[in-house]
């Protein structure tokens, strides 16, 4: 027997127009954007047409919202409800890529007076910096910034740029300083564009905190002429190789019993190295060491089969170019030796005996356990670099000019200003994500109940315990 279901419509269900439309991001970038005063920063570049600030206040809210192409962020913010938010008629596309240019021609000024605001506004506890630099994927071939180089984003096939990001330390972790370069720029090279950046907004005798990649005596020697302190990693080389052999537990004094940390103190005459030895360190290191040398064994006998059988060497061992032939004559040691011998063979290429050591260097007299746990505090920078790339994110950049890579790269900046702000104001939220807070202050609507004989009525919804505490308690604001 067939029984027959019909579909039931839904009872009461009446079309209208009413529009609902995330409010969070908005109502939270108007209140910092007013509190920073940032308005007086903007006015100087722009006084006809379409307000500047409302500009730049919609295109951060989006990029805390949905965040997808200027071409739909167009279409995002022309909605009469949003307009109307900012007494905005509607405009085409073209006027936000030509606000990226105008705030990225003036990008260097910006960035300055947006310090002195923050500064202002803020009793800071202290000007310790962290320092650190990363790299974004470039699609197209029209910027000149766009170059080849060390991939962070494991693209080394696409043109980037790099970029570095300046943070007021621990507890602050606020970020005051961006600068981009060319995607071949090194770490030691922009360094020196990110220290001057932020340099005049520091007090005698802070703390700048970087990683080894900037390391060099020429950038050492700018934070000294600068009566400032500092505190990096050096890499290890064969100078430290005395030092490991005759390094003791029983010599060295214990930092961190969680991670099994020893260290010692060598004292030079311009710094003092911290050197360390992490059993947890080393155990990771070897675990990732010894599974590069099976891979390198697994290599060669792909290639010694390949051998046996007559085959040609595989493709991913070749050089894949059209424009380039060469003859490939391979051969292997797996024939004349046994397995467990070319495993000894590839682990010790692969382990060098530096496993668990490492060493920071400083212009101060630190104890061990202050170095390094400064050191390691570090990361909150790693980790606002992160929220850059991928909970506000700043990736990937395509094909446009010089002036509005710098201009959207800025927006994306002011965006994690704001969350950076909104943790430092609300202790309570210091641990939450970027990706969290997007999403708490997305998910705060506002319903627009249209009536045709009298004003229409707004509802917000969806208030949740974080854009409660953002929006409704600001401890930096009373």
């Amino acid at each position: 027997m067939t029984i027959k279901k019909s579909l039931r419509r839904a009872e009461k269900l009446q079309p209208n127009n009413n529009i609902s439309f995330p409010i969070g991001s908005i109502l939270a970038v108007k209140e910092y954007y007013e509190f920073l005063g940032l308005s007086t920063i903007f006015n100087k570049f722009k006084t006809r047409g379409i307000d500047i600030n409302s500009l730049i206040q919609l295109l951060i809210s989006y990029k805390l919202t949905e965040n997808l192409s200027i071409s739909k962020a167009s279409k995002w913010i022309n909605r009469k409800p949003i307009l109307d938010l900012f007494n905005l008629t509607p405009f085409n596309e073209k006027v936000l890529f030509r606000t990226f240019e105008l705030i990225g021609n003036n990008k260097e000024e910006i960035i300055y007076d947006l310090q002195e605001h923050i500064m202002e506004m803020y009793d800071f506890k202290h000007t310790d910096i962290n320092m650190d630099w990363s790299s974004l994927i470039l699609y197209g071939d029209k910027s000149r910034l766009g170059k080849y180089g060390y991939s962070r984003d494991h693209r080394p096939d696409k043109k980037q740029i790099t970029f570095g990001i300046s943070e007021l330390r621990d507890p602050i972790n606020v970020p005051i300083g961006m600068t981009v370069q060319k995607g071949n720029v090194l770490d030691t090279e922009h360094f020196n564009d990110t220290y001057d950046q932020v340099k005049n907004i520091l007090d005698e005798g802070s703390m700048i905190v970087f990683d080894k990649g900037a390391h060099s005596k020429e950038n050492v020697d700018l934070i000294l002429a600068d009566k400032m302190k500092y505190l990096t990693a050096k890499k290890l080389n064969k100078s430290d190789d005395e030092i490991i052999k005759n390094f003791s537990k029983s010599d060295t004094e214990l930092v961190d019993e969680d991670d099994r940390v020893n260290g010692i103190k060598i004292h030079f005459p311009s710094r003092i190295n911290y050197f360390f030895f992490s059993e947890k360190l080393e155990y990771e290191q070897l675990q990732s060491r010894m599974r590069k040398a099976q891979r390198m064994f697994e290599e060669a006998r792909t290639i010694q089969d390949s051998i046996d059988n007559g085959r040609g060497i595989p493709k991913r061992f070749k050089i894949n170019n059209d424009l380039v032939e060469m003859k490939y004559i391979c051969q292997t040691k797996l024939n004349v030796i046994s397995e467990e011998e070319a495993m000894k063979i590839v682990e010790k290429a692969s382990i060098n005996g530096r496993e668990g050591f490492f060493c920071l260097v400083s212009s101060e007299n630190l104890t061990l356990k202050e170095a390094l746990q400064t050191y390691r505090k570090k990361d909150s920078i790693e980790k606002i670099i992160n929220s850059l790339k991928n909970e506000i994110v700043i990736k990937p950049l395509r094909v446009w000019k010089d002036e509005s890579i710098y201009g959207a790269l800025l927006i994306g900046f002011l965006a994690q200003l704001f969350i950076s702000l909104i943790k430092y104001d609300n202790p309570e939220l210091k641990h939450t994500s970027s990706k969290f807070i997007k999403i708490s202050l997305s998910n705060l609507t506002v319903t627009m109940v249209n009536h045709r004989d009298r004003a229409n009525n707004l509802f917000y919804s969806n208030f949740d315990p974080i854009n409660r505490v953002i929006l409704f308690r600001n401890t930096a604001k009373t």
